[in-house]
């Protein structure tokens, strides 16, 4: 509509001032009643345009902004929105570059490659013509790597219990991050999603993705340069969400299943929406908030205490309905510094979120991510202020009890106690049955493509250098279609990205559940394999933590161990480093009687069967360890299994012989296939002399234990 009117705008312009008469002062100075003789239709068509206009903010995403680091040695894109066809102009670093607003009003330049540098300047973006600008202050140019993935990637640094003395130590002004806030998008793609750039400092490094800022850390240390993380994850995501539509739908393995569950979601949503309509529970928006927002509570004015977490019960509120929470927020002068994150999960399934009476975020039927979801909402720098701030929450429940899953926090705080509650309308209770009536509304994060239209779309084409991926725990069920999902989804990235083969290194899973005594099929060993095989993808790498995980806890502590080996792999791969950047990998067997010899590449000088420790890590936040009982108490290598035409698996005597790996087993006189770590959580030791683990492989083929 706004292209329409403004094309509209143009051509009565162009008559106006063909006939000698100034469109734009006139226009402005009419009153209605001088234009009343002209049909309603073009007058709305005259003066609409002007008022679109004249309201089109010159503006950037979110990812320009304060403390960006932009990309070096590499073309700069650069974009953003104004008026249509207004001149924009683009300075940096001495460079000035120009263009215009197309008929979206979207327009785009490129800065010429850059060279790395710590200093602190100004983007300048500005309309000539309109005297107008945005300012982008505290820009560095350096190295930039997207980290995505799930919750593995989007592990922070304040859930590693002994980061403590490193985050303390952590002021870095060239090691900086920006943070996508999660925005599951519906059909069409956002242009913009929230975020915003932090510098490294006891405050804001409790939020950096921890395996990104020790990758950051280790090849800073070597190349001297500005490095920015740009964490862009969702816990508990498969893969598929962060691919396009429309690279789902070139796949036929995929573009089924994405239909069928776009199909659902909308069928939920609609039987959602009618549930609320013929039960008469549809929501009444409240008008002015500011009663529930800004003003003091009281007692006398309704509001009552009310727990934490979980259902909020008290005897003057209802069950159901729609119902306002507030708290009082008191922040350190170092909280107020830079944008801040709130988060909380509330057990309701819709919320409008305010503070400082300002709305910051909200959670409807299109973007619902589940009960217990944790949401996060991006308070903007200005909103923030020392000492007491006010947070109100706003929750409609037509269904479930209103109330939180767990305390609300801002960075690494968290903010027990001092809900103050309040009922806005009241909606008639649920018995057993109404409950069950209830629809489902899906949850729009697991849907194909979501996660890349509203997470990984808005911030295309930013420079960088490269990814960082940590994910594939929620594709476990499935490892044979992710042979199909994992390849394409690097495909697609650098497609829409529009850098070429940027480099690609990804960590494989780590060992995780229960330890077995025989050798046996795993779904985990299985979605290892997938992972080793997408290195057959140019550019790519793989960090093997075989040996870092914990048999109780799917998010291991060793965060450490994946970005440093990351590193390895950057440092040789891309920046022509000349180290050691993996383990082992199995490269060709020979039968040699009742043995099997084994080949390896990357072998760094020689291969090492290191201890075995005594005991093996349950849960290392909680200290907690156990025995560990070698399945090969003889062999100097533990983790080899061998079999015969039978295929019956048993533990195999394996040891290193010169370059190759030699495994036989007594039970088995004529062996026809090995395999080493193929089970959730081996014990295995083989490493090379680099101390990088070689990782897990099997060299039969035999069919994939999940479905495909």
């Amino acid at each position: 509509m706004k292209t329409t009117l403004t094309v509209t705008c143009v051509f009565l312009k162009s008559v106006w001032q063909a006939a000698g008469r100034p469109f734009d002062d006139q226009v402005r100075r009419l009153s209605p009643l001088r234009y009343a003789w002209l049909c309603p239709a073009l007058t709305a068509l005259l003066l609409a345009p002007l008022t679109a206009l004249d309201a089109a903010e010159l503006r950037l995403p979110s990812i320009f902004s304060d403390h960006m680091v932009l990309q070096c040695a590499k073309a700069v894109p650069v974009w953003g929105w104004a008026d249509v066809g207004e001149q924009i102009v683009v300075e940096f670093a001495g460079q000035s570059q120009s263009t215009t607003a197309n008929a979206d009003g979207k327009w785009t330049v490129k800065l010429n490659a850059l060279e790395a540098s710590a200093d602190a300047r100004e983007m300048v973006v500005q309309s000539p013509a309109r005297n107008r600008s945005v300012k982008v202050a505290d820009v560095i140019v350096g190295e930039v790597w997207a980290g995505g993935g799930q919750s593995n990637m989007e592990f922070d640094m304040k859930a590693i219990t002994s980061a403590t003395a490193e985050i303390d130590a952590s002021a870095n002004p060239t090691l900086r991050q920006f943070h996508v806030l999660k925005n599951p998008a519906a059909r069409t793609p956002a242009d913009d999603v929230q975020g915003y750039w932090t510098v490294a400092r006891p405050g804001t490094t409790e939020d950096f993705i921890a395996a990104g800022y020790y990758f950051a850390k280790s090849i800073q240390s070597e190349l001297k340069t500005p490095v920015g993380l740009i964490k862009v994850c969702w816990g508990g995501s498969k893969v598929e969400p962060w691919i396009s539509p429309e690279s789902l739908a070139s796949a036929p393995e995929l573009a089924a299943g994405a239909k069928n569950m776009d199909a659902m979601s909308e069928r939920n949503k609609s039987a959602y929406r009618e549930w609320l309509k013929q039960s008469q529970r549809e929501d009444r928006p409240p008008g002015d908030v500011a009663p529930f927002t800004a003003r003091p509570v009281s007692k006398e004015d309704g509001w009552v205490a009310v727990k934490d977490s979980g259902p909020a019960s008290h005897p003057a509120l209802p069950e159901l309905g729609a119902f306002w929470f507030r708290k009082e927020v008191t922040l350190t002068a170092r909280q107020t510094g830079a944008a801040q994150v709130l988060q909380f999960g509330p057990s309701a399934q819709f919320d409008q979120v305010y503070w400082n009476g300002a709305l910051i975020g909200q959670r409807t039927a299109d973007s619902f991510t589940g009960l217990i979801s944790v949401r996060h909402y991006l308070i903007p720098p200005a909103l923030l202020k020392e000492g007491v701030n006010q947070l109100a929450v706003r929750i409609f429940a037509p269904a479930e009890p209103p109330g939180f899953s767990w305390f609300p926090s801002i960075g690494s705080t968290k903010m027990p106690g001092g809900w103050m509650a309040k009922a806005e309308y009241e909606l008639p209770p649920l018995d057993p049955s109404g409950r069950k009536a209830v629809p489902p509304l899906t949850g729009q994060h697991v849907l194909p493509g979501r996660l890349f239209q509203g997470m990984v779309h808005p911030i295309l084409p930013y420079a960088i250098r490269g990814v960082l991926w940590y994910q594939g725990e929620s594709n476990t069920g499935n490892a044979a279609l992710y042979r199909t999902s994992f390849p394409l989804l690097i495909k697609d990235w650098r497609q829409h990205w529009q850098q070429g083969d940027f480099p690609f290194y990804f960590c494989q899973l780590a060992n995780y559940r229960a330890k077995t005594d025989q050798p046996g099929e795993s779904i985990w060993a299985d979605l290892r394999e997938a992972q080793s095989k997408t290195l057959a993808v140019p550019n790519t790498g793989m960090a093997v933590l075989i040996d870092t995980g914990e048999s109780e806890d799917i998010h291991p502590q060793t965060k450490q161990i994946a970005g440093e080996r990351l590193a390895k792999i950057a440092l040789a791969k891309t920046y022509g480093r000349a180290i050691p950047n993996s383990g082992p990998i199995y490269a060709s067997m020979k039968i040699e009687g009742g043995s099997i010899r084994l080949s390896f590449d990357h072998i760094e000088n020689g291969l090492v069967a290191k201890d075995v420790p005594a005991t093996y890590a349950v849960m290392r936040k909680a200290d907690k360890t156990a025995s560990l009982v070698r399945n090969s108490p003889l062999s100097q290598l533990e983790g080899f299994a061998i079999c015969g035409a039978d295929k019956k698996w048993v533990w195999a005597d394996a040891k290193i012989d010169g370059a190759t790996v030699l495994v036989s087993s007594v039970h088995v006189p004529a062996p026809i296939a090995v395999r080493y770590a193929w089970s959730d959580n081996p014990t295995c030791n083989l490493y090379n002399v680099a101390d990088l683990p070689a990782a897990p492989f099997r060299t039969d083929e035999e069919a994939l234990n999940t479905k495909p």
